[in-house]
């Protein structure tokens, strides 16, 4: 006899996908999640927090208008951390409020604790007060996402030194901050500060950041944070961090030393299964974190599945939900057509914002793809210049010989909205030909697509003439 039909542990973006969609297949259900952290990660110290501090930066530092009324420009003088936190705390009791509707509209229960596996079919959900419930299962979801990893040599204090999810708990607004790493998280934070006044170090080991983004557009999010005095150190390792009374001394392997307020560590994700005891299901995890799944999400015991962030890339708030649906209609038996495709659009929210779907220049240039690209630069249209969005960009990779788009770059003003017009017309076999015939509202940023769609087109008419 089992206590439930499906038990998911961790509420966030993959688990509450695969919750509701038990439900809707009229299976019993249940999701175990920590008191305080309904909608997991994501809506309490990840996604949702960190994009809406970027939104009340954008908006509190006037940073968007400058084109337009000066550089000068500043709708507030004295930005504190509470301008900011306020904003961002209504937000995150909003979605968790949404959270909770979903779950009980859908009849789904939700098991207050931290859950541990106490054989393939059980789980003990341990409460604040130590007491535990024990529930039997006949499938279990594990989506219980990832925490910040911390190297062991740092003496983290959630104040000068800090991780990803404690520095949006900072009192202050640092005058000097070092961000040691430059993937997706660090240059976020990074972007967001330095839109602030902070004087921003970022440090990197490798020689580039972002490096799995098209050059170009990378290169043009490095101007523009070094527009705001952004300092990148690549191809260095920070030896150690000391902490003062009055800041931080980060010394590089090089030899260099640079001082600062706060030190942000943003030095990628560890999933967040030490707790859940995994070897009683019979599953192990690597030393990342991370369990191993099958295309279906399935892990090596049968009726055991894992979604999200847990399984590694690509760690997508929107790619678990679906990996969350997918997952709970396989494991019973109602199985979704097809798979998830590499068209799954990436979206890092930096100031300004990146966004793509498809492959990139370098990609298709390795696999002796012969392709075109076609440009538009947001100064070129009527809505760029409405919005003092001068530096902003649309870049499409077209198959030279079939005219289908292989890619989409966007860089500037709402790149992560403007990307999905390019993920439908390559999702649906199209060509370059239907954006240069399709007509777009004027004036809009979406008229990128069709000045891009024609610059492409242009360029394969110029070597079609030689081709005879």
């Amino acid at each position: 006899m089992s206590d439930v039909e499906l038990l998911v542990i961790g509420s966030g973006p993959g688990g509450q996908k695969a919750a509701i969609a038990g439900a809707k297949l009229g299976r019993q259900t249940a999701v175990v999640e920590k008191v305080n952290m309904v909608g997991g990660v994501c809506i309490n110290t990840g996604t949702i927090p960190s994009k809406t501090l970027r939104e009340a930066i954008v908006y509190l530092t006037g940073l968007s208008q400058r084109e337009v009324y000066g550089h000068s420009y500043r709708l507030k003088q004295d930005i504190s951390v509470g301008d900011l936190s306020a904003r961002t705390q209504h937000v995150i009791g909003r979605e968790i409020d949404v959270i909770r509707s979903q779950l009980g509209r859908n009849r789904v229960a939700l098991l207050p604790g931290t859950a541990r596996f106490l054989d393939p079919n059980t789980v003990g959900v341990q409460s604040e007060d130590g007491t535990e419930l024990t529930v039997r299962a006949d499938r279990i979801v594990i989506a219980s996402g990832t925490r910040p990893a911390r190297p062991s040599t740092v003496d983290f204090d959630g104040r000068t030194i800090v991780d990803s999810d404690q520095v949006i708990g900072l009192d202050r607004i640092p005058a000097s901050m070092v961000v040691v790493g430059a993937g997706v998280i660090g240059i976020e934070y990074a972007s967001m500060f330095a839109a602030l006044g902070t004087k921003v170090t970022v440090v990197e080991t490798r020689d580039r950041m972002l490096d799995f983004c098209d050059l170009e557009i990378v290169e043009a999010l490095k101007y523009q944070l070094r527009d705001l005095a952004v300092t990148f150190r690549f191809r260095e390792t920070v030896a150690r961090v000391e902490r003062h009374q009055d800041g931080t001394l980060t010394h590089l392997a090089s030899g260099k030393k640079i001082p600062a307020d706060t030190v942000l560590y943003s030095a990628g994700r560890q999933g967040a299964t030490e707790a859940l005891d995994l070897e009683n299901a019979g599953l192990q995890a690597d030393k990342r974190g991370r369990i191993t799944v099958s295309s279906d999400y399935q892990t090596e015991v049968a009726h055991i599945y894992a979604v999200g962030d847990v399984i590694g890339f690509p760690a997508l708030a929107a790619t678990s939900m679906e990996q969350g649906r997918r997952a709970t209609h396989h494991a019973f038996g109602e199985p979704v057509p097809g798979s998830l495709t590499d068209l799954q659009p990436i979206g890092i929210y930096t100031i300004p914002e990146i966004s793509y779907v498809g492959q990139t220049e370098e990609q298709l240039t390795e696999s002796s793809i012969p392709f075109e690209v076609g440009v538009a630069r947001y100064r070129e249209l009527a809505r760029g210049a409405i919005l003092g969005d001068s530096y902003g960009m649309l870049k499409l990779l077209v198959h030279a010989e079939d005219r289908h788009l292989l890619g989409v770059h966007v860089f500037g003003t709402g790149a992560t909205e403007l990307v999905h017009i390019g993920q439908t017309v390559m999702g649906c076999g199209g060509t370059v030909d239907y954006l240069v015939d399709a007509v777009f509202n004027y004036p809009t940023l979406a008229e990128s697509y069709k000045v891009a769609a024609l610059d492409a087109m242009n360029k394969m008419r110029a070597v079609a003439r030689f081709a005879g």
